[in-house]
């Protein structure tokens, strides 16, 4: 998609409702990951230190940075990032302090890159991932999230024991009914495709949910409604911030042993996250068509993104990230206003603090065909952007077809660098092996590879 594509373009001021419609669908793209990261940082570390809540209310404020570190020329969302799972895991042990001071750790070599890009400019980066790198990385985004997808839609995300042709059937129908509003709906209709297809969703699950209850059979309840009970505590409605948590804790963990562990597990993930972050805002760029390295630059992108991600998880913990539900949305729907995307931060924070509209969003995530049913076009969305950018790359030669392969394979085999505590997953080794792969061959003459 090209700018002439796009019914809103980043300073277009969309109509009030329509802006608050285009925001919610946002909102929903984002929801589920966002919320997710949190409760799998308690999990794996045995805490209860984040929130939802809290996350939701950091992603927004992380966002609200973005956009002004940006001059509200990037159309993207922040929201709670995984690449930092681990390694927040492994800080939780510290407690608030460590978490906390992650993300400071985080957010300062997002600085620094910030500084190298400003004083040497973004050539060498453009030479260091050519059109033949970045491609096949942002398709590889896409794809890699598939396995999640069908989890989701097959409902074995906690196992496989869990599987259910009931989620399978609600995953397809939302599908389904997103495809059918975006492409055979009027024109108002293909604005809001995800809001249709989330709620058309919900209601088949609520009617197989009430279906289930009523006929005891409990294969059929696929909604989990017992967030509303909490609605009227209203001790639930207060989210539990980080900088609260810190606040009473003190710095009773701020030691050297401490400082040192969270150094070790977050600096060298942000390195590596780079790389994704620069993809990201290809992708966007290719959407929208304007280059966002060049302007407002990526010196800025990445002080956004590290700022935001210090004023994050100063809420809820979680270092943020650039979304790439975000970036399918705004290519989907056609509106790249960044006006929507603040509104998005607005509602992200307005509704943690509102314990029903968060209880709906929670009932609406427990059934998470739901949400893997959007994810097959968002994720397929990035996945094409991708490949589209294939176009430019000259497949006839064997040089740049073992590049693509080296991103593509590693990446969506699932290849993972352990080493020790700090665990680099998928995408960025496919990426680092891609970068490596074309700079032992750049000096190649095609003539050369064409006799392989």
């Amino acid at each position: 998609m090209n700018k002439t594509n796009l019914i809103y373009g980043i300073n277009d001021k969309v109509p009030f409702w329509k802006n608050l419609l285009f925001a919610f669908q946002q909102f929903l793209a984002i929801i589920a990951a966002t919320i997710l990261v949190p409760v799998l940082v308690n999990a794996n570390s045995g805490t209860q230190l984040l929130n939802p809540a809290s996350a939701l209310v950091g992603a927004g404020f992380g966002t609200l940075v973005y956009l002004l570190f940006t001059k509200f020329k990037s159309p993207v969302f922040l929201g709670s990032s995984f690449a930092f799972i681990p390694a927040l895991s492994a800080a939780a042990v510290f407690g608030y302090f460590g978490i906390f001071l992650g993300a400071v750790i985080a957010g300062g070599v997002y600085a620094l890159l910030a500084l190298v890009v400003k004083l040497f400019g973004t050539k060498w980066i453009s030479k260091l991932m050519p059109p033949v790198i970045i491609g096949p990385t942002v398709a590889l985004i896409g794809l890699s999230l598939a396995g999640s997808a069908m989890n989701n839609v097959m409902n074995t995300a906690g196992g496989a024991q869990n599987y259910s042709l009931i989620h399978i059937l609600i995953g397809v129908a939302t599908f389904l009914i997103t495809v059918v509003a975006s492409v055979k709906g009027g024109k108002q209709i293909k604005m809001f495709p995800f809001v249709i297809g989330v709620m058309g969703g919900y209601v088949l699950a609520c009617i197989f949910t009430v279906i289930g209850l009523l006929a005891e059979a409990p294969a059929l309840v696929v909604v989990d409604f017992s967030s509303f009970k909490t609605i009227a505590d209203f001790s639930t409605w207060i989210p539990n911030f980080t900088f609260v948590g810190l606040f009473k804790e003190g710095f009773t963990n701020a030691n050297g042993t401490a400082i040192a562990a969270v150094v070790l597990g977050f600096a060298p993930v942000a390195f590596v996250v780079f790389a994704e972050h620069i993809a990201d805002h290809k992708n966007i760029s290719s959407i929208i068509g304007e280059d966002l390295l060049q302007d407002p630059g990526l010196h800025r992108t990445l002080l956004g993104d590290g700022v935001g991600s210090i004023v994050g998880s100063f809420f809820g913990g979680c270092p943020n990230t650039t979304y790439g539900e975000s970036v399918g949305c705004v290519a989907i729907t056609g509106n790249a206003s960044t006006r929507t995307i603040f509104t998005t931060a607005i509602i992200s924070i307005v509704v943690a603090f509102f314990r029903p509209a968060l209880a709906l969003v929670e009932s609406m995530s427990s059934c998470s065909s739901i949400i893997g049913g959007i994810s097959i076009a968002l994720y397929g969305f990035i996945a094409v952007s991708g490949l589209k950018m294939f176009k430019d790359i000259d497949l006839n030669d064997n040089k740049n077809l073992f590049v693509v392969a080296a991103i593509l394979i590693p990446g969506i085999g699932g290849l993972i660098l352990n080493f020790g505590p700090i665990s680099i997953s998928s995408i960025a080794p496919a990426l680092i092996l891609g970068i490596i792969t074309n700079l032992l061959l750049k000096d190649k003459k095609p003539a050369e590879n064409n006799d392989q």
